[in-house]
């Protein structure tokens, strides 16, 4: 059976996370799926993760007020999008009352946790309520809807049909480029700048794709937490889908050859973008033949170790793309020459860039853009 996958968010104007946290790591000790939005989030960017994502239920931490308006804005937004199957449920330490808690029942809430209630009294309800599956969506006019059931029926391991288009415009061709590269390298912020790009460079009926991977709690579930950073692709332009590696290594999951096809043969997203769980020295996760994708970028950190370790990274002879990030710490310009001398004995043309991608307006990020979408800017 497929793990339980839920989304937890804390709202707008409320910067209190500690205790989300604290659940969010209980929660998947005991196999439990996670997708963390991250706090700071408005009722429409958890509702189109939580569809996207194809969770079983919403967790919100609320700890500023106006938790009996803003809940009742998030089961507006899902029933208006064929979505009342998601059931909503929450706390707030005291700022919560038990008044809050009734009229918050009465608009369709499932359950309020009170300051107190024992973690394992909130894994219990999340294992007993949610455990099964929600029913796959025959009839709705929600593409997003339709594409995140057919993807976890892939997960599962089933057949799937691709769903009608709404638009009436040809087919586009989609590129699919592969993110790799270990922890802590910047993929995520380096792929959110890429984001903000193509919405500022394309025009607004063109969409974007991305497959993010992280690891699996060995014999638990998963904290799938890019999208708490990833704050330009809270966009209705914007796919983003989180798939946990569910015991397999290499930085992919067994799905996730099938899921890109299944996105590109849709014909309605530019590109698909894949980012890896921070991979190893031996990870080829795209294959030295991309066999299934168009370019593959390997990011790097300055501080990779000796030199020694450049001979190693397998990734070096695959990659399309290598790209030094935070290039403005200390030892960047010895790593850039340093890997610039490992790929002159590759056979292979290779393209090197250094990044900061936390700086704003940075030339490496336009020049991976280019890379990436020209001719189509």
């Amino acid at each position: 059976m497929a793990p339980i996958r839920i989304l937890t968010a804390v709202p707008i104007c409320d910067g209190h996370d500690s205790a989300i946290n604290t659940i969010n790591l209980d929660l998947i000790r005991y196999g439990i799926e996670v997708i963390y939005l991250g706090y700071h989030r408005s009722a429409h960017d958890i509702v189109r993760a939580a569809i996207q994502e194809d969770v079983r239920a919403i967790g919100i931490s609320s700890y500023n007020g106006g938790h009996v308006e803003f809940f009742s804005e998030v089961l507006s937004l899902l029933q208006g999008r064929d979505c009342g199957h998601i059931r909503v449920f929450g706390g707030g330490g005291a700022t919560i009352t038990k008044a809050d808690a009734d009229l918050m029942y009465q608009h369709g809430v499932d359950q309020i946790f009170f300051a107190g209630t024992p973690l394992e009294e909130m894994v219990r309800y999340v294992q007993s309520r949610f455990s099964t599956p929600i029913p796959a969506v025959v009839n709705t006019s929600f593409e997003d809807r339709i594409i995140a059931v057919n993807l976890s029926e892939i997960e599962a391991g089933n057949g799937v049909d691709s769903p009608p288009s709404n638009r009436v415009s040809p087919k586009r061709e989609t590129k699919v480029f592969g993110m790799s590269g270990p922890g802590g390298a910047g993929k995520t912020t380096l792929i959110d700048e890429l984001v903000l790009r193509f919405l500022r460079k394309l025009p607004a009926d063109h969409r974007l794709a991305i497959l993010s991977h992280d690891p699996s709690v060995v014999g638990s579930g998963a904290l799938l937490g890019d999208r708490a950073t990833m704050l330009y692709s809270q966009n209705n332009r914007v796919f983003m889908r989180s798939m946990a590696t569910r015991g397999l290594a290499g930085g992919l999951a067994a799905a996730s050859q099938r899921a890109v096809e299944y996105l590109r043969g849709l014909g309605i997203f530019d590109a698909v973008i894949i980012e890896t769980v921070g991979t190893g020295q031996e990870a080829l996760p795209f294959g030295f033949d991309h066999s299934f994708t168009d370019l593959a970028v390997l990011v790097m950190p300055p501080d990779y170790g000796a030199r020694l370790q450049l001979q190693k990274i397998a990734m070096l002879d695959a990659a399309d793309i290598v790209v030094v990030n935070k290039a403005d710490l200390r030892g960047a310009r010895t790593a850039v020459s340093e890997i610039e001398s490992r790929l002159r004995s590759n056979p292979r043309n290779q393209t090197l860039l250094q990044t900061q991608a936390n700086r704003h307006r940075d030339p490496g990020v336009d020049q991976i853009f280019r890379n990436l979408f020209s001719p189509n800017v």
